[in-house]
């Protein structure tokens, strides 16, 4: 009854099952994360933007622990996945896993630190300094991975304030470091059109280890920073330029550059722009699938069109769809419901409460009913449990009277056993003959031996009963 709800939506496809259905289905196929055809990915706290001295794959192995940690329904101490899936998420094809060891050990060395201590004076005491490991034991075993990350962290991966959406899926694109360092740090800035100004020999700490050439801004435009540029213009979603400036009037060095920035007019943008991306975007895509046109209009319109109203017409459609009002197209129904500003009326919800109450008592009833015949199913399955807690109990005192008895006697209760409808029963049913299963080989087998105890238990039971009092 619960899909009646015309205001549910708590039971639609959470990320995490999205992420692992999206796994299931490409990587029998041999599909890499990033050619996925629908989005993956998470809000992350500007904070993490801080990471520096990292290379690619680290980058990719800290996402994929991240988007895990993200999407878990609670907090964990330790977190643990099937290692395929992990090495989908990080879009790692290889099956070097003395490689992988390497990614993990250096994502296990990066840091992230916090300090209140102004760059151009030593600290004392009175100032703050925080560095945290930013995933900690991580083991690889029997085809898992599980890894934990410092208790400090999860409030900020799981429920982050300030934060931008981080798409895996380009994210993975990526094949140069400093092109993803880039890209990880203009993030936040994209509201704003650019940076603020960035000492060009900071920025040369953010992919990890560099050339020597590196130290020239000649070659580091030349072999780093131009081609960085261009791949982040042909794979992202953002258009992204750069300015720079000498450090006085007076110099010819290069030392400074900003970066500027511009939204891509596509779906992946409009995601990134909505406030609550990862929840609106999945509702517009998954629930509605609109088309890349639909998104670019609402990317057109998001001045006016803001998270209230693009809220207010989902309401309004799905309270239409549920009434059976909307016959075509539901996505197209929604685009005219944002155009047209439609709105449920205050009888119309009040109706919705009204129809969702009687539901929930409806639900209710039925869950008590559920509820008792639960425990029914119960009380018979610890019946059962108790049953055959004693006919093991049965058998194990029946060999132990078998193993006890002279050969003869053993001999003659195998005989026995072997000629009794159970026993020809048993072997039946294993495919056994006779003459093939000695004392020695019904004592070896688990299941022979249990029947042949039950056997004896009999007989011993039968011998009791029948003796005089």
């Amino acid at each position: 009854m619960a899909t009646d709800n015309p205001v549910e939506a708590a039971a639609r496809t959470t990320p995490r099952q999205m992420a692992l259905a999206l796994f299931e289905d490409m990587f029998d196929l041999g599909m890499p994360i990033n050619e996925a055809n629908r989005e993956i990915g998470y809000q992350r706290n500007n904070f993490f933007t801080e990471i520096v001295n990292m290379g690619l794959a680290a980058r990719r192995f800290l996402d994929a622990a991240y988007f895990i940690v993200a999407q878990e329904p609670e907090a964990r101490d330790q977190y643990d996945v099937e290692l395929n899936y992990f090495k989908w998420l990080m879009r790692y094809d290889s099956r070097n896993l003395k490689h992988l060891r390497t990614i993990a050990d250096e994502a296990q060395n990066a840091k992230i630190r916090v300090t209140n201590t102004p760059s151009d004076r030593e600290p004392d005491e009175q100032d703050i300094w925080v560095q945290v490991q930013l995933i900690g034991m991580v083991a690889l075993h029997r085809g898992r991975v599980r890894f934990d990350v410092h208790h400090s962290l999860i409030p900020h991966i799981r429920d982050p304030r300030k934060s931008h959406w981080l798409s895996l899926r380009i994210s993975t694109s990526f094949t140069r470091s400093l092109a993803r360092a880039i890209y990880d740090k203009v993030l936040p800035s994209v509201p704003n059109g650019r940076t603020d100004w960035i000492k060009l020999d900071e920025m040369r700490t953010w992919p990890g280890k560099m050339g020597a050439n590196a130290t020239i801004f000649k070659y580091f435009k030349r072999d780093w920073l131009e081609p960085a540029v261009r791949e982040i213009n042909e794979i992202s979603d953002i258009d992204l330029s750069y300015e720079t400036k000498t450090e006085s009037t007076s110099s010819k060095k290069v030392d400074r550059i900003r970066f500027l920035l511009k939204r891509k007019d596509t779906a992946d943008a409009v995601m990134a722009s909505l406030s609550d991306a990862s929840q609106l975007y999945k509702i517009l895509k998954e629930e509605f699938n609109l088309s890349t046109r639909q998104f670019s209009e609402i990317s057109e319109n998001r001045e006016t069109w803001n998270d209230d109203r693009i809220l207010q017409a989902i309401e309004y459609t799905r309270f239409k769809l549920n009434r059976g009002q909307i016959k075509k197209s539901p996505a197209g129904y929604l685009m005219k419901a944002l155009r047209d500003n439609w709105r449920m009326s205050d009888a119309e919800r009040t109706m919705v409460q009204v129809q969702t109450k009687l539901l929930t008592e409806e639900a209710e009833k039925e869950a008590a009913k559920i509820a008792v015949k639960a425990t029914v199913e119960r009380s018979v399955a610890s019946r059962e449990d108790e049953t055959r807690a004693r006919m093991n109990e049965e058998s194990r005192q029946g060999r132990e009277s078998f193993t006890s008895s002279e050969a003869k006697v053993r001999r003659e209760l195998v005989r026995a056993w072997l000629a009794s409808r159970e026993g020809k029963l048993v072997l039946r049913r294993m495919k056994l003959e006779p003459s093939s299963v000695p004392e020695e080989v019904i004592l070896a087998n688990p299941d022979l031996a249990w029947y042949l105890g039950q056997f004896v238990f009999g007989r011993i039971k039968s011998q009791l009963t029948s003796s005089p009092a």
